[in-house]
């Protein structure tokens, strides 16, 4: 697959790859339901932090500045998801599924395997994708699933009416959409930071 220069990279396709990656992250993890169980879902908002961190990086030749302008990181955390060793992170992943906030290396580490398994052709996602919102709804807990499918598509930098345009009539955790929309930042700089400050917001 050739390199995409820097001037060639549009924001879908650097959205496109990374919601990938994050998926096949979660694949390795060993599926949604394994979080589930744990009751760990804030899992979910590190993983797509690091795959775009990843993907903006290789992809994009973005700097550990720009990724943490883009993200709303601190520079020590994309430096953190960038610098991660991926078999050390293997061999502890286990013990650190339990952790409520993930160690952004962890979160890297896992991203950089996804990254490389999509590069390489092994990401069979529409299985998954379908396991992901099955296990989600069997148990009660889907709304990241319900915001990236509704924002499929979507340009970003996005402002408050093309969000509400597409997530209008949505509940996430008995809260309007609407009343979610009305606090946050704009614009929304990517789907990361969506799920992020909706995350935010619920708290």
């Amino acid at each position: 697959m050739p390199v995409l220069q820097p001037e060639e990279i549009k924001t879908y396709d650097i959205d496109t790859l990374a919601i990938r990656v994050f998926l096949k992250a979660l694949e390795i993890l060993g599926g949604p339901r394994k979080l589930i169980e744990l009751r760990n879902l804030t899992w979910i908002t590190s993983l797509m932090e690091a795959s775009y961190a990843i993907v903006l990086s290789e992809e994009a030749f973005k700097t550990e500045d720009e990724i943490a302008a883009f993200l709303g990181l601190t520079r020590q955390t994309v430096r953190n998801i960038l610098r991660a060793d991926p078999e050390l992170v293997m061999a502890k992943i286990e013990g650190e599924l339990k952790e409520k906030t993930p160690k952004a290396h962890t979160a890297g580490g896992l991203a950089k395997i996804a990254y490389k398994e999509i590069k390489e052709g092994r990401d069979n996602l529409n299985i998954f994708i379908f396991a992901l919102q099955s296990a989600s709804e069997t148990l009660g807990i889907t709304w990241p699933i319900e915001v990236l499918k509704r924002i499929k598509g979507l340009d970003f930098p996005a402002n408050r009416e093309e969000l509400l345009e597409r997530l209008s009539g949505l509940k996430i955790k008995g809260k309007p959409v609407e009343e979610i929309l009305e606090g946050m930042r704009y614009p929304v700089r990517s789907p990361s930071d969506l799920l992020h400050q909706i995350r935010e917001r619920l708290e």
